[in-house]
């Protein structure tokens, strides 16, 4: 059974581990028919790619300073809207 993400237990884990403002890092896999719609979420960051084994899947990763620990979750809300995302 998939577990449902705890936001406000994340965003806790968030501000009693990280010091604010941070240079946050962020990574998600996607699949190679969603890719386009994830770059085009994020037009202005440097993207760093990797595809996978059997091509079928890329790993797409990028560091953003971050005000706080509510613009990080932003950037997650953001990126769940591609179907097939996996965030880490």
């Amino acid at each position: 059974m998939k577990e449902k993400f705890n936001e406000a237990a994340f965003k806790e884990r968030l501000e009693a581990q990280t010091s604010f403002p941070t240079l946050y890092p962020f990574k998600f896999i996607v699949p190679k028919k969603s890719l386009a719609e994830l770059k085009a979420l994020f037009p202005n960051r440097q993207l760093v790619f990797k595809d996978s084994s059997k091509g079928n899947y890329t790993s797409v990763s990028f560091q953003l300073m971050v005000p706080n620990s509510e613009r990080i979750l932003e950037v997650y809300r953001k990126a769940a809207t591609v179907e097939g995302l996996i965030a880490l």
